[in-house]
């Protein structure tokens, strides 16, 4: 978020009857719902899949280390995967839809078998205009997702690039921490590992990490206040 967008959005919720409004950083509210213990001096890596943004940060001593983001998460996954439809398969298909096929079809990886799982789906012929069904199948999915996947890998070695080395030692050895929506597209765990070579665990109920994080930030009070920012 930039300054200007930091500042409208305490304004807005000051506004709507706040007594007091603060700003947590993503990776790190995340981190503090997946349950990952950074306030000793090891090295730790969270890495937030969200719906607009990739956010990685490297966590020691209670705060950030290193950060990046990618504007490359779930709703880029559904882009490419539309893009990859209208120009591989010729067929036309909304956002929604591509959402719908990325939850039941997504995969990072492809199929053992080649094919995997596969359904039926509707759309618009992209050259004739006229309806048109086809099967698709985890295949599909799996290349239309590489890029995006690729892209959220090439993040986290930058970021662990630029980590001091014996914080980075730390997460070789520990591995890293995904959470987000975008953590329950099958197989990103093994995908990241092989692009990157650190270990890859997803945390427990993904989805909820960041506001779960939020929450506990909020009730901890004095002991989290220095990673909240409440003034600027």
């Amino acid at each position: 978020s930039t300054t200007v967008e930091k500042r409208a959005i305490r304004e807005a919720v000051l506004k709507a009857g706040a007594r007091k409004a603060g700003l947590i950083a993503e990776p790190l509210a995340a981190a503090i719902g997946a349950g990952i213990e950074f306030a000793n001096p090891k090295g730790s890596m969270v890495v937030d899949i969200g719906g607009g943004t990739t956010d990685v940060a490297v966590l020691s001593l209670g705060d950030i280390v290193q950060a990046h983001s990618i504007r490359v998460a779930g709703n880029r996954m559904d882009e490419a995967l539309v893009e990859y439809l209208r120009e591989k398969l010729g067929i036309e298909v909304g956002i929604s839809a591509a959402e719908r096929i990325k939850i039941i079809l997504g995969t990072a990886l492809s199929p053992p078998d080649g094919q995997g799982a596969s359904m039926t789906i509707g759309g618009q012929d992209h050259f004739r205009g006229s309806p048109k069904e086809m099967q698709i199948s985890q295949r599909h999915v799996a290349e239309a997702l590489k890029d995006p996947v690729s892209q959220i890998s090439q993040i986290i070695r930058r970021t662990l690039q630029n980590t001091p080395p014996e914080l980075a030692q730390d997460i070789y050895s520990t591995g890293v921490v995904m959470t987000g929506g975008g953590a329950m597209l099958d197989n990103i765990d093994t995908a990241i590992r092989n692009r990157v070579g650190v270990p890859v665990s997803i945390a427990d109920d993904p989805l909820k990490c960041v506001a779960l994080g939020t929450g506990q930030a909020i009730n901890v009070g004095e002991g989290l206040k220095h990673i909240v920012s409440y003034d600027g």
